[in-house]
C-alpha cells in the first residue's frame, strides 16, 4: 500500500495545504537526494507531520490514531517485544476481544505484520497509522513497564518465586543453595531485564545498592546517576549471585571486593559489561560498567574539537616522536579521544601498541594488551616489553606511578609517539604532575608535544528557549571566568556582532519533552588545547607553576574549558549551567 506522488499533490493542492509550484520543488529535491516526498514536505516545513499521516491515512483507507497523549495498558503494551516495536515503529494499543489495533508509520511493512500475526495468532491484527511523536511516547512507556515487569517475578512480601532466601549466617554453608538461586529463572529474567532496560537508555553504568530494608537500582545516563527502581531485599542474594556467576567469581567470596567481566549479545546489540562488586554494610554493592563493542569510532569533531584546538592536535599527530597527553577526571571521555587519535593513525604502515585497564574497545590493526595486576603485568611492566616489540606509537591507558612516568617518557625520547592519560583538572596542571612523579624537568620539556584537558557536558535534545544574561548572572559567572575575553572570542566566531557588548549575548536553556524529562540527551566535550610552545618548554625547566603555564598558553592563544563553553552555549549546543556544572564539580 503506497500513496504515489501524484495523488498526494492532487488531494493536497486541492486541500489548499500547497500549491503546484511547491510540490514540484519538494518532489524534485526528493528525486535528488534519494528521500521520500513525505519527508521532504516535512523537514521543508511546507506540511506539518501530523496532517500528512492524516491524508494518507484517508487515501489508504486505514484509520488514524493519535498517540502522543495516550496512556497504554502494560499489558497489551509488551504483545509486541519492545526490540520489534523500536526497530519497525510498530506500537500495540488497544485490544478488543480477539482484535489487535497496532499503530505504525509505515503502511508497507508488511513483513512485520505478518511476523506479529505468526507470534499472536490468537489476535487478529488492524493496522492504523500514526505519528512519530505517537510512536515516541508509547515506547517511552516500556520503560514505566518495567516495575510490573519485575512485580511478576519478586513477591515483595515473602518468599521470592523459585528464589530460596538465604540468611547472612546460612551463606557460607549453603554455597550450592547460592548457586542454585543464581540459576532460577526469575533472577535471570531480572539481571536481564535491568541490563536490557539500561543499554535502551543509554546508560553508562548500573549501580545495584542494597540497603536495610530493599535495593536500589540507579542508572548513570549522560553523567548523571538516576533512580530506576527499587526492589525487594529479598531478591539482593540472587540478583549478587548471578552477576557473579556470569562474571565468574567467587561465589562464597563476600567480605573482599571482586572485579569481573562479560558480554552480552542480541540481534540488536553486543555489549562487554565490566563488573565490580564491593562488600558493604548491607550486603554487597554491585556496579557494571556497559561499554558498547559494535559502536562506530567516534570522530575529534564529533566529540567537541573543532576549529584551531583540531588543527593543534593534527599537528602534533603528524611528528614521528613525543608524547600527547589527556587529562580530566574519571569518566570525562579520556578514553574515547585515545581511540579518536588512535583511528587518525591506524594506518597500515605504522605498528601500533597499547597496554590498558580494561581494553574498552576493540580496534583492528591494533595490539591491544589488558593489564593484570594479580600475575604482575602492570602499565610499567607492560610498557617495558612494548618497546621491544617494535612499536612505531604506543598508547599507554594511564600513568598512575613514577615508573610508568619514567618509561613513558624514555619511550618518547627514543622516538615513539607516546598516547597516555593523565588525572589532572587542568592541562597546565600536569606538568608539575609529572614533575611529582620525579619525571626529570628538562625530559618532559623535549618530550611532551601538546596537552588536552576535557570535560563532558550534557546536550540539549530538541527545542530550547533563548534567554540573556542578569546583571547578577554576570556577576556571578565573573567568579569564574574573564566575560571581556569570552565576549572577544564570540565576535571571532561570530555567533555576536562586532559591536555587542556581554549583556547582548543570547544563550539557552533546555525544554524538558516527554522523550527527555530534563531537556538534555547525549554529551559532548568542552576543551582546551596546550601545545608546548618554545616558551613553555622553558618555563617547564625553571619549573614554572600550573599558573604560570597557563597564563603563557594563553597568551598564545589556548581557549580554556570554560572559554569553549561558552562557545557552545551561545551555539546552542548546550546551556551555562550545564557548562559551570562540570567545570565546578
Amino acid at each position: 500500500m503506497k500513496v504515489e506522488p501524484q495523488r498526494l499533490k492532487k488531494f493536497i493542492i486541492d486541500a489548499g495545504l500547497i500549491n503546484e509550484n511547491q510540490f514540484t520543488k519538494a518532489l524534485e529535491k526528493s528525486k535528488e537526494s534519494k528521500r521520500e516526498i513525505d519527508e521532504i514536505l516535512i523537514s521543508s516545513g511546507l506540511i506539518k507531520e501530523k496532517e500528512l499521516i492524516k491524508i494518507k491515512a484517508y487515501l489508504l483507507g486505514i484509520p488514524f490514531i493519535n498517540l502522543e497523549n495516550e496512556i497504554i495498558s502494560p499489558d497489551i503494551l509488551k504483545i509486541i517485544p519492545e526490540s520489534i516495536a523500536r526497530a519497525h515503529n510498530i506500537i500495540a494499543f488497544n485490544k478488543k476481544n480477539n482484535n489487535l489495533e497496532v499503530a505504525m508509520l509505515d503502511p508497507e511493512d508488511l513483513r512485520t505484520i505478518e511476523f506479529i500475526k505468526k507470534t499472536t495468532p490468537s489476535f487478529k491484527i488492524l493496522s492504523r497509522l500514526t505519528t512519530s511523536e505517537s510512536i515516541k511516547n508509547a515506547l517511552s512507556q516500556y520503560q514505566k513497564t518495567l516495575e510490573i515487569e519485575f512485580e511478576s517475578l519478586i513477591k515483595g512480601n515473602g518468599e521470592t518465586e523459585g528464589v530460596k532466601h538465604i540468611k547472612d549466617e546460612e551463606i557460607f554453608k549453603e554455597n550450592d543453595d547460592v548457586k542454585k538461586a543464581a540459576e532460577e529463572m526469575p533472577i535471570i529474567m531480572i539481571v536481564d531485564t535491568l541490563l536490557k532496560h539500561a543499554i535502551l537508555q543509554g546508560a553508562s553504568d548500573v549501580h545495584i545498592e542494597p540497603s536495610e530494608k530493599n535495593i536500589a537500582v540507579r542508572y548513570r545516563i549522560d553523567g548523571i546517576l538516576r533512580d530506576a527502581m527499587i526492589l525487594p531485599i529479598i531478591a539482593a542474594l540472587g540478583i549478587v549471585a548471578r552477576i557473579k556467576v556470569l562474571s565468574n567469581l567467587k561465589l562464597d567470596e563476600h567480605r573482599l571486593p571482586q572485579d569481573g567481566r562479560f558480554k552480552i549479545e542480541t540481534e540488536d546489540f553486543k555489549y562487554s559489561i565490566r563488573v565490580s562488586i564491593l562488600p558493604v554494610f548491607n550486603g554487597e554493592k554491585v556496579v557494571m560498567r556497559l561499554l558498547a563493542e559494535n559502536t562506530k569510532s567516534s570522530t575529534l569533531d564529533g566529540l567537541g574539537f573543532t576549529g584551531k584546538a583540531l588543527e593543534q592536535i593534527r599537528d602534533s599527530l603528524a611528528k614521528p616522536s613525543g608524547m600527547i597527553l589527556i587529562t580530566g577526571p574519571t569518566g570525562c571521555g579520556k578514553t574515547t579521544t585515545l581511540y579518536a587519535i588512535m583511528e587518525i593513525l591506524n594506518t597500515p604502515d605504522v605498528n601500533i601498541s597499547t597496554v590498558e585497564d580494561p581494553i574498552e574497545y576493540r580496534m583492528p590493526r591494533i595490539n591491544q594488551t589488558q593489564i593484570n595486576s594479580k600475575i604482575g603485568l602492570t602499565f610499567a611492566s607492560g610498557l617495558r616489553v612494548l618497546v621491544r616489540q617494535d612499536p612505531d606509537i604506543i598508547m599507554v591507558g594511564e600513568i598512575r606511578d613514577d615508573e610508568t612516568a619514567g618509561l613513558a617518557i624514555n619511550a618518547a625520547l627514543t622516538g615513539h609517539l607516546v598516547l597516555s592519560t593523565l588525572h589532572t583538572t587542568e592541562a597546565a596542571g600536569s606538568i608539575p604532575r609529572l614533575i611529582d612523579m620525579k619525571a626529570e624537568p628538562f625530559l618532559i620539556s623535549s618530550t611532551l608535544n601538546l596537552i588536552i584537558a576535557q570535560r563532558l557536558v550534557r546536550k540539549f535534545s530538541g527545542s530550547k528557549e533563548k534567554y540573556k544574561l542578569k546583571p547578577s548572572d554576570l556577576k556571578s559567572l565573573a567568579k569564574y571566568c574573564n566575560l571581556e575575553r569570552i565576549l572577544e572570542i564570540l565576535k571571532k566566531e561570530k555567533l555576536i556582532k562586532p559591536k555587542a557588548t556581554v549583556k547582548d549575548i543570547e544563550f539557552y536553556r533546555p525544554k524538558p519533552s516527554k522523550d527527555s524529562p530534563d531537556g538534555y540527551k547525549g554529551r559532548i566535550g568542552i576543551v582546551e588545547v596546550l601545545p608546548v610552545s618554545e616558551i613553555i618548554k622553558e618555563l617547564i625547566v625553571k619549573k614554572a607553576t600550573t599558573k604560570e603555564i597557563a597564563d603563557q598558553a594563553i597568551k598564545e592563544g589556548m581557549r580554556t574549558m570554560i572559554e569553549d563553553g561558552f562557545v557552545k552555549a551561545a551555539q546552542g549546543i548546550t546551556s551555562i549551567e550545564e557548562v559551570l556544572r562540570v567545570i565546578t564539580e
